[in-house]
């Protein structure tokens, strides 16, 4: 016969109350760091929970104050931008980790309908707020959850009239500032690869860039046939393309590192060095490129910021603070040209 394994009963308030010699209701007070309990029965309740693996009934906790103390993160199972899903992940863990929240991830494809995985969350009331990306203009996430009351943020800003959270990149800024560095690097006929055309960033982006080239009286190489959503072999093949012609751009700006990739390939593919007949201005989050290519000129785009905004933006909002305080715009620093 086999032998049976008996589970070890799940930690109590009962349990650290017996083992700190405190009541429950003080243990309770304590674990939510409430101001009258002293700063050393705090560090002491909280010590033993944590060595003894004490995690909160969800299911209590939403009968007793209506919450589920979880934050739903909505993304796009189809996201390629390089590490962007695991460091928003990690700057929202982060503030959320000293908090009663925990942080679940709802997926979704971009081939089904981005609403319907935020109609879930807000009719089995599964979260307390939603973080939600790939933002738009006149987003219908961001209309229904105002609607029907629900905290949230939006990475990108919508231009819809109302008033919610958010946290941008100013992607207009960062267009300017590769133009730029690319006109003092006498760089004359430039291209664009932007961001799909449905985003909010995308007119962000498509404005910084035309009037960069206003100000230094450069000329754009149309290379709006493609978009970072488009698979890197496909824009590797239309940068390919694009370089075997007479009038080839001799300058990038890329919004994407991962499309950067492709670029790189395509201009090598068509027989073309990079910081002799070409150079290339493109956003990124981690070292990767310069790693790839130290001859490519970055811009950096913090992805762990965004997710530590985002997360304070929601739990501010579901706090009681006003939503207008909870926007934030991260300014782009100088083009990295090691």
């Amino acid at each position: 016969m086999s032998e049976r394994t008996v589970e070890a009963p799940r930690p109590t308030l009962k349990t650290i109350a017996f083992m700190t010699g405190l009541g429950v209701t003080t243990v309770s007070r304590a674990l939510k760091d409430a101001p009258d309990i002293g700063e050393e029965t705090k560090r002491r309740v909280q010590l033993v929970a944590r060595q003894i693996g004490y995690r909160p009934n969800r299911a209590g906790v939403r009968l007793r104050t209506g919450k589920t103390n979880v934050i739903s993160l909505v993304l796009d199972t189809d996201q390629q931008i390089m590490s962007f899903v695991s460091d928003i992940i990690y700057g929202i863990s982060e503030v959320i980790a000293d908090t009663p929240y925990h942080l679940i991830v709802t997926p979704y494809s971009r081939s089904r309908d981005p609403l319907e995985p935020v109609r879930y969350v807000v009719e089995t009331g599964s979260a307390d707020g939603v973080i939600i990306s790939r933002t738009q203009p006149n987003d219908p996430r961001a209309r229904y959850l105002l609607e029907h009351g629900m905290p949230f943020a939006t990475h990108g800003r919508t231009d819809m009239g109302l008033v919610h959270p958010f946290h941008d990149f100013d992607n207009y800024a960062f267009a300017q500032i590769a133009v730029r560095q690319l006109a003092a690097m006498g760089r004359r006929r430039l291209a664009l690869l932007a961001p799909p055309t449905g985003l909010t960033y995308y007119a962000h982006t498509v404005d910084g860039f035309a009037d960069a080239l206003n100000e230094v009286g450069a000329t754009e190489v149309s290379f709006n046939a493609v978009s970072i959503d488009h698979t890197l072999e496909h824009i590797r093949g239309r940068t390919t393309q694009i370089m075997r012609r007479s009038d080839r751009p001799d300058g990038f700006v890329s919004s994407a590192a991962a499309a950067t990739l492709a670029i790189v390939a395509g201009i090598e593919d068509a027989g073309l060095k990079l910081g002799r007949d070409v150079d290339v201005v493109s956003k990124q989050s981690s070292d990767l490129l310069h790693l790839f290519r130290p001859e490519l000129l970055v811009v950096n785009e913090d992805f762990r910021l965004a997710g530590e905004e985002l997360a304070r933006s929601v739990l501010g909002w579901i706090g009681g603070k006003d939503p207008s305080s909870l926007q934030t715009l991260s300014v782009p620093g100088a083009v990295d040209t090691r």
